[in-house]
């Protein structure tokens, strides 16, 4: 513990955005960066407690305590070790986690100013591929084969540590290139894609072999190569020792109320996927192209897939944006005494994109979109209450007032996906990350990930065992 007393006198300090004028007029990343100075100042707030809730809540394991000490003496190289060692992908959390960690942290509980661990994690790992702390891994082979179907964040996080363990590794990915909903789902000014393609190469030289444009099946056990293949040839499909599904949830919540078939209402992630495949040189059709230029956007859905929606359709240059809610309204502050320590709190949640401007209601129900010739005009919607249910179950919905229209010429879905079903499935395949549990939080796909391939590892081992035997 580098400072005993310097959660005493050394208050919270975030980097902040870039200011909103500059930022709307691109897809950069809006977080700043403090200075090194800083960095470590902050890091020395950390108490190192002797019940260190922060690695208790996160997903990973994640030792902060220790790392933010590293940190706090001047040692990153150390401090890149440690955090490495739980967490193969810090420079994605560290952008995109909501730092279950930090909410978790005694000076959180104590004066709501927890140590900025989320902020400490992505200056590490930036500074230590800055320095080239981070080097590819060659580790030694045991000859055993493992294919992974997907390569969003549980998909990478289950190839990397396969492949560290020894096995060869190959990531079949439907899409054009890596990354799953780190790449399509979120923005550029989130999560810029340079960040992942550095990971990627970082994997291809430690021997994960990426396949992509192609699509698989499962047959008694083992992959059928549906479509595609690689620039030297067909993939190599002989039989695998196990498989990890890693495939998402690929299925968004709709929402079938009349008018749904109006040209001008998308699912959230249409838009977002092709945002981002633009901004990496993908031009689409014309007649499917997305655009918010000159509209009046409604997003339906108070989530983080919405706010994205929203600071996209703010580059993209809406006339004004409006977002929607069929929930209540979070409580506001620090604390939610509805769902008290140490559940997470439901608090209410403004991000950069809100910042950027947009009018956000709850309680609202939609009713039905309405338009003139095939395209979107408006959105009837109605208020509504909440009502507890005589037997304790599920809260009923009740109309309050009067429907209204809401003037839209775009509206994006935005209300979370269905939780994916499987066959019974062959022993020999694993199903890990959102395709599992549902969607969930990237943190919890990469540690679920690890998780699976842990799993994976015991089978396999088990299987050789047997068959010596």
């Amino acid at each position: 513990m580098g400072n005993p007393k310097a959660f005493l006198t050394v208050h919270r300090k975030e980097a902040g955005y870039r200011p909103v004028h500059d930022r709307i007029h691109d897809f950069g990343e809006v977080e700043q960066t403090l200075n090194r100075g800083d960095r470590q100042l902050q890091a020395s707030r950390c108490m190192d407690c002797g019940v260190p809730f922060c690695h208790w809540a996160c997903p990973l394991g994640n030792k902060a305590p220790e790392w933010n000490d590293a940190l706090c003496r001047g040692d990153w190289e150390l401090a890149y070790h440690l955090l490495s060692a739980t967490n193969p992908f810090p420079e994605f959390t560290g952008r995109v986690c909501p730092a279950l960690c930090e909410k978790a942290c005694v000076l959180n509980l104590m004066s709501h100013e927890p140590t900025t661990n989320r902020e400490n994690e992505c200056a590490i790992v930036e500074y230590a591929f800055e320095e080239n702390f981070v080097q590819p891994a060659q580790p030694v082979r045991n000859g055993k084969r493992v294919a992974v179907v997907g390569s969003g964040p549980a998909g990478l996080a289950a190839a990397y540590r396969l492949n560290r363990m020894g096995y060869h590794v190959t990531v079949f990915e439907k899409n054009e290139t890596a990354g799953g909903l780190l790449r399509y789902g979120i923005p550029n000014f989130k999560l810029n894609k340079a960040i992942i393609n550095r990971r990627i190469r970082l994997m291809e030289a430690e021997g994960v072999k990426f396949i992509y444009g192609c699509t698989v099946g499962i047959d008694n056990g083992q992959l059928i190569m549906e479509n595609g293949s690689t620039e030297d040839g067909v993939a190599d499909m002989s039989p695998f020792d196990a498989i990890v599904l890693a495939s998402g949830t690929p299925v968004a919540r709709d929402l079938n109320v009349p008018g749904r078939d109006l040209r001008g209402v998308h699912f959230a992630l249409e838009l977002l996927s092709q945002q981002n495949r633009i901004l990496a040189g993908i031009e689409p059709d014309k007649d499917t192209r997305i655009t918010a230029k000159g509209k009046d956007v409604l997003v339906i859905g108070g989530g983080d897939t919405g706010s994205d929606c929203i600071g996209t359709v703010h580059r993209q240059g809406c006339r004004s944006v409006t977002q929607i809610e069929i929930m209540p309204r979070p409580v506001e502050g620090p604390d939610d005494p509805q769902n008290p320590w140490p559940a997470f709190p439901r608090t209410l949640k403004t991000t950069s994109s809100h910042e950027e401007g947009c009018a956000r209601q709850w309680n609202i129900n939609t009713l039905e979109f309405l338009g003139t010739d095939g395209q979107l005009t408006g959105v009837k919607v109605q208020e509504i209450e909440w009502l507890p249910a005589k037997d304790g179950g599920r809260p009923v919905m009740k109309p309050k007032g009067h429907p209204e229209v809401i003037k839209a010429q775009l509206v994006l879905l935005a209300m979370g996906f269905l939780k994916p079903e499987h066959p019974q499935m062959p022993d020999n395949v694993f199903v890990c990350g959102d395709a599992r549990t549902g969607a969930s939080l990237v943190v919890k796909a990469i540690a679920d990930g690890l998780r699976t391939a842990e799993t994976v590892d015991h089978f396999i081992q088990a299987s050789c065992q047997r068959e010596q035997s």
